[in-house]
């Protein structure tokens, strides 16, 4: 039985696992992102696999990180949440692990582990989104990662859709992440919470009767329960969501979007927005199939098995 690792960093952890030919998760572990220094970064890495690495014999190693990797998969260019800068973080591990190493985006890899393993199989041209902070996303196409020519695809969080709209992490206003992410979400409710309290009766218990503790799990709680401002919030990212996936089909055209992330973990309060808008302002509706939109299968770990799988195709 061929074994890899695959590590995924965000910008506040790094969970690593060993991964088999399957998709199966033997052993897990984590640590937190030392984000404010690039080396230390690596010195993370190099520990976690090498803690697996006791008690399993692995041949490669698959890192998704968390920011635009360059087309020859061996420098993080820049990434938002962390101090990489044209770091050449390849070279560098593969070095200490003594290892084949493959880098990729993280989302790219979430998207691979869904494709192969997930909610994705069987499809030949899909979409992965990742609903958290903000968006991430991944295209398969024609059984394929696509990654363009700089390595840089699949961002449609930064494509923007209200011009002057709000300022994003990119520094461009109106980003869709600004308003389907789970940022949006929070924003939202904190503000109705405050312009409609008798609808937000729920959401303000949860909350403790303050406006700041309202988070994401908090409104999405707040909404399986009930709650009207709560469930309003989600109809409006469920729009925004429709419309960036009726975007995408006409670039694209998908049989599937896999919608995964912790705004998803509401499942049905977020997916029928988008599916109804979606199928409304689809280009061309009703003289074309819709793709499907299902949420995504592996949940957190999509992102180090999809790593681990790239890493023992590579």
């Amino acid at each position: 039985m061929t074994l890899s690792i695959g590590v995924d960093i965000g910008g506040t952890k790094v969970a690593a696992g060993v991964v088999d030919e399957a998709g199966e998760v033997l052993a897990t572990a984590r640590r937190r992102t030392p984000s404010q220094d690039p080396g230390h970064i690596a010195d993370v890495v190099v520990e976690i696999v090498g803690q697996l690495r006791v008690d399993h014999d692995v041949e490669a190693v698959g890192v998704g990180a968390a920011g635009f990797v360059n087309s020859a998969r061996t420098t993080v260019l820049f990434a938002a949440n962390l101090a990489w800068r044209d770091a050449p973080i390849h070279d560098e591990l593969s070095a200490r692990l003594e290892l084949p190493v493959v880098i990729e985006n993280d989302a790219n890899a979430a998207a691979w582990g869904e494709y192969r393993f997930g909610a994705g199989a069987q499809q030949t041209d899909l979409v992965v989104l990742t609903i958290g902070t903000g968006i991430g996303a991944g295209f398969v196409i024609n059984d394929a990662l696509y990654r363009g020519h700089f390595g840089i695809a699949a961002e449609p969080g930064h494509i923007r859709v209200v011009p002057g709209g709000r300022l994003c992490g990119c520094g461009n206003r109106g980003c869709l992440e600004q308003y389907c992410s789970g940022t949006a979400l929070v924003r939202a409710a904190r503000e109705v919470a405050q312009e409609r309290p008798g609808d937000a009766s729920r959401l303000l218990d949860l909350a403790h009767g303050e406006i700041t503790n309202i988070d994401g799990p908090v409104v999405t709680k707040a909404a399986q329960e009930g709650d009207p401002a709560a469930v309003d919030c989600f109809d409006e990212i469920g729009r925004w969501l429709g419309q960036g996936l009726a975007d995408l089909a006409a670039m694209f055209d998908p049989g599937r979007f896999v919608i995964g992330g912790g705004v998803a973990e509401a499942g049905e309060l977020l997916l029928g927005a988008g599916r109804e808008t979606y199928a409304a302002v689809l280009a061309g509706r009703g003289h074309r199939p819709l793709a499907e939109i299902v949420p995504a299968e592996l949940g957190e770990r999509a992102g180090l098995i999809g790593a681990a799988d790239l890493a023992r195709l590579r």
